[in-house]
């Protein structure tokens, strides 16, 4: 079994192994055949894979030597001005080890920075393009200032489907030999709402509580509403039985432990 954390040692490596995102990857993969990408823009929901996908074509890029190659920062950490004007020009000014021309910087939630901070990165854009690509990550494109977004090719990410989520979820399961209910995989994927690095997170806290994995355990784990439990409480509000559908909505979140929000 492996003891590190899930969504690192499963992590896809090659294209062909990221789900849900065909399109992208099938773009993206002949951008980086060419060996001259452009500045790129990745816009989606969290745990679609952008990052995965950065990471993936900074080893094809580089090979062996992607780590001399590239810097990973993450906007929501390390915000401001100084952050782009200090250690991505340090990075940027100097040349790429190997035969690719230009090195790469990834910079997480890039719409986190703050205003100043992303003209600075506009004008580094600008004076570094010959020896430095910029790959941005970020939930919002309309956070991104126009500048930069004119200065990308822009790929907009979704959420995965319950049969994309499959795939990933399925290698776990054999890799670490569990097993799963399909009501615990319905619920799992309910749970995550098209997040896979949160599906896979779940399921590896299910896993160190049992290596048999149910729906009634999967539940305690995510601690969220059961869709049933939701419909009742509606039924009785549309059928104007108000004191009724509050009572049960009172007990299921003193029940379950959750917020009226998540509910």
């Amino acid at each position: 079994m492996v003891s590190g954390i899930w969504t690192e040692e499963y992590r896809p490596s090659k294209f062909d192994e990221l789900v849900g995102q065909d399109e992208i990857v099938k773009r993206v993969q002949a951008l980086t055949n060419s060996m001259n990408i452009p500045h790129l823009l990745f816009a989606g929901p969290a745990g679609t894979g952008k990052s995965t996908l950065a990471l993936i074509v900074v080893k094809e890029l580089f090979k062996k030597n992607w780590k001399e190659n590239y810097l990973e920062l993450n906007a929501s950490d390390e915000r401001g001005i100084n952050v782009v004007r200090e250690k991505v020009k340090n990075f940027a000014r100097t040349k790429s080890l190997g035969e690719v021309p230009f090195k790469i910087i990834f910079l997480d939630e890039a719409d986190a920075l703050t205003p100043e901070a992303q003209q600075a990165l506009r004008r580094t854009m600008e004076n570094y393009s010959v020896t430095c690509r910029f790959v941005l990550s970020c939930n919002y494109s309309s956070k991104i200032i126009d500048p930069i977004q004119s200065r990308c090719a822009i790929f907009r990410f979704k959420l995965l489907e319950k049969k994309e989520m499959g795939k990933p979820l399925m290698k776990i399961i054999q890799g670490e030999n569990l097993t799963i209910t399909p009501e615990a995989l319905e619920i799992l994927y309910e749970g995550s709402e098209g997040d896979c690095r949160r599906a896979i997170n779940l399921l590896q806290s299910t896993a160190s509580v049992s290596s048999n994995i149910t729906d009634e355990l999967i539940s305690t784990i995510i601690s969220s509403t059961k869709p049933k439990d939701v419909k009742i409480i509606l039924d009785y509000a549309l059928s104007g039985d108000f004191q009724n559908a509050k009572e049960k909505l009172l007990d299921m979140m003193l029940r379950e432990s959750i917020s009226g929000q998540d509910v």
